[in-house]
């Protein structure tokens, strides 16, 4: 792997994107800090103190910290994921998005269109609902977390917040262009690795306080470690399908007759799932606590709503095990069609022993692909879960729990191999593969 990283270098394109990558993500970083007017920054840390765990703690933790600050980046990314989610679902029940979809190019930048505008509404719904739910916010002494409320700093935080969030838009779009990785992903990555060293020191602080014995320290991190481990076996692992090609001879020449296979992937949709599932419980929770806490008591529904759907309680647990499962299926089902693999291995004159080419072979490719995506998500499932309920009977002062542990390692991954491709594409070692590229040489 140092052999991987020293390689670096010597490619100007690949030198160039990871620059690219680090400089939209300190942008990021420096607007995680810039605060939304109108906000008194002191009462509005004292109630964060009082309300950190729970979904505010996930909510916050999936921004970076621009929660607890209110910074322009307040809403984070979600907006965009929700939007982009309500997208792939309507292109399955409506012809007209499912037709822009196999346009190509032309279909997808028009669906990223939408999803913009989609991204826009609901963050202009969701900066309403926080700056209303602001004004009737107090610190433990009593001093109001809004300086001036009213239209005027309503309509101010919903224009700042859903600017702030068209711009992250835009940055994991130009992450995604013309840095390495997948931009969005990256940018929930940086704001979770961003809370990591806090939560760290306070962890030992607590240690060394007596709070926390060791023993404790030591179970958390053999969790963590374990976690860490399942998620990097399971991320590599594949069902490969034998693939047989027939020979022909061209002139003097006999080609083929050799084997291959075709590699699925026991999780084809990586952390997307459990980045979909965390973004649709947060989008209504999210309004839900910033409520005026008259509302609450007007209607109690809505605090037993908030409390139900709040890492700890099983209501939670049970609708995010099930958004995990759906959008496994779901995000496979969108992103690998057995039909066009099928068809192209037919055309190249390969087929799968013991299986007639064309529909026999896509209806195998499908059957053996529902298998492995339901052994996916029940380990997608198992990592987001058990780690967050083995923590919460810790009591770890932190949220920080197998969603995030998921997201950290998969986007690592994804990106490291995103750099070995440019590696190897150009005759380097890379990262994991070092001892089989010089083999072949």
């Amino acid at each position: 792997m140092a052999g991987g990283f020293t390689n670096i270098p010597k490619i100007p394109e690949l030198r160039k994107r990871i620059l690219y990558s680090l400089m939209f993500l300190a942008v990021y970083r420096i607007g995680v800090h810039v605060p939304t007017p109108g906000i008194d920054a002191s009462a509005l840390s004292a109630f964060f103190s009082q309300h950190k765990e729970g979904m505010l703690g996930m909510m916050d933790m999936f921004t970076g910290g621009a929660l607890e600050n209110m910074s322009v980046f307040a809403l984070g990314i979600m907006p965009y994921i929700s939007a982009s989610i309500i997208l792939q679902l309507l292109t399955v029940v409506i012809p007209t998005l499912e037709k822009l979809k196999k346009e190509g190019e032309a279909g997808r930048k028009k669906i990223t269109q939408y999803t913009r505008y989609g991204t826009v509404i609901l963050s202009i719904v969701q900066g309403f609902g926080i700056s209303v739910g602001l004004e009737k916010m107090a610190g433990p002494a009593g001093s109001p977390v809004v300086i001036a409320p009213g239209w005027g700093f309503r309509i101010m935080t919903v224009i700042t917040l859903t600017a702030g969030t068209a711009f992250l838009m835009w940055l994991g779009e130009q992450i995604t262009e013309r840095g390495i990785g997948n931009g969005i992903s990256l940018l929930i990555f940086a704001g979770i690795i961003a809370r990591l060293p806090s939560a760290c020191l306070n962890t030992i602080s607590l240690v060394q306080a007596g709070e926390m014995g060791p023993v404790k320290l030591i179970l958390i991190l053999a969790v963590v470690v374990i976690v860490i481990a399942g998620i990097v076996f399971m991320e590599r692992a594949q069902r490969r399908i034998p693939v047989q090609y027939p020979k022909r001879v061209v002139g003097r020449k006999m080609y083929g007759g050799q084997t291959s296979h075709l590699p699925l992937k026991v999780n084809t949709a990586g952390v997307i799932p459990a980045i979909f599932a965390s973004s649709l419980l947060m989008f209504p929770i999210t309004i839900a606590n910033f409520l005026p806490s008259d509302m609450k008591e007007a209607y109690p529904f809505l605090e037993t709503i908030i409390n139900q759907f709040s890492p700890g309680a099983w209501p939670y647990y049970a609708v995010y095990t099930l958004g995990i499962v759906f959008f496994c299926y779901f995000y496979t089902a969108v992103t690998f069609n057995p039909v066009d693999v099928a068809d192209n291995m037919k055309k190249q004159g390969g087929y799968v022993p013991g299986i007639r080419p064309g529909k026999k072979t896509s209806e195998y490719i499908d059957w053996v692909l529902t298998r492995i995506t339901c052994i996916g998500a029940v380990y997608l499932s198992a990592v987001c879960l058990l780690p967050t309920v083995l923590m919460q009977q810790f009591d770890v002062p932190f949220y920080f729990g197998g969603t995030a542990l998921l997201i950290v390692v998969g986007v690592a991954l994804d990106t490291v191999g995103q750099m070995e491709s440019h590696l190897l594409a150009r005759h380097y070692d890379g990262f994991l593969d070092k001892g089989r590229i010089r083999g072949r040489r």
